[in-house]
């Protein structure tokens, strides 16, 4: 854990506020996250069309020469409200910096200034990491698994009947939004496991320890996440082992700096 010192003790005492302020600077936050998000929806709902254009890039591709290299719509309202569930997910995404900087002056005069130092890193590597988990499914997974599925049309025949794909436009939506945010969220693991070591709840010597567990779990959740083929389940299963090892690293360096302060506080004190 990070001490404070005399001059953060200060400090802090120097922000304090009654309830009803705290309550007034959260509602400001809030009005202001809400009027972000509201006007990015509206931008992104004018480029909807586009923006749902490029996520069905993949699949164009798969389809392309094929006589059902189109999308579907069953329902009268079905495109529209596709549309604005684009605009809603694109609007979140270009909101967020925003948001976040609204949550973090929220939360920002309730720490120390050592705090406020050591979650920062962790602020800006969450977007990046999520950012390199939604473009690695939609790069490199998405396609695999658009190919998998795709393979399993089979033509028509005397006497039998031909199964052929009709993708609907919301269903493709739900698959690649629920692809893209559970890629990015599983790509947090090493900001998660380095904040915990560095809150003192983990060492780099328990991590170590479970290190078989953990890397059978990482495969079985690569599993459940990805189609049911081998080179799709390793293409999830091999990063994610990778960010546990960087994980450990990160949770040790931190680990050496805080036995240098240590030794560095007890020899001056000395």
């Amino acid at each position: 854990m990070i001490a404070p010192t005399p001059d953060d003790e200060v400090a802090m005492d120097a922000t304090r506020a009654p309830l009803m302020d705290h309550l007034i600077e959260l509602r400001k936050r809030l009005i202001w996250s809400i009027i972000t998000f509201i006007v990015c929806f509206l931008i992104s709902f004018v480029f909807a069309k586009p923006i749902y254009g490029f996520l069905t890039q993949p699949l164009a591709a798969a389809l392309q020469g094929q006589p059902n290299d189109h999308l579907i719509y069953t329902a009268l309202y079905e495109t529209f409200f596709t549309y604005v569930k684009v605009g809603m997910f694109a609007g979140l995404c270009l909101a967020f910096p925003i948001i976040a900087a609204q949550i973090w002056l929220f939360v920002a005069p309730g720490l120390y200034k050592q705090e406020r130092r050591a979650f920062l890193p962790f602020l800006i590597a969450s977007p990046i990491l999520f950012i390199v988990g939604a473009s690695f499914v939609f790069f490199i997974m998405l396609p695999f698994a658009i190919h998998f599925f795709v393979g399993y049309e089979t033509p028509g025949g005397a006497g039998t009947l031909g199964i052929q794909l009709q993708a609907k436009v919301s269903e493709y939506l739900d698959f690649v939004m629920t692809l893209i945010v559970a890629f990015g969220l599983t790509f947090q693991m090493p900001v998660l496991i380095t904040l915990l070591g560095r809150v003192g709840l983990v060492t780099s010597a328990q991590l170590r320890s479970v290190q078989r567990y953990a890397i059978v779990g990482i495969f079985a959740l690569a599993a459940l996440f990805t189609p049911p083929d081998v080179i799709s389940m390793l293409s999830l299963a091999v990063p994610l082992v990778a960010l546990y090892e960087i994980s450990i690293w990160c949770v040790k360096l931190i680990e050496r700096n805080r036995a240098r302060a240590a030794a560095a506080a007890s020899s001056a004190s000395t």
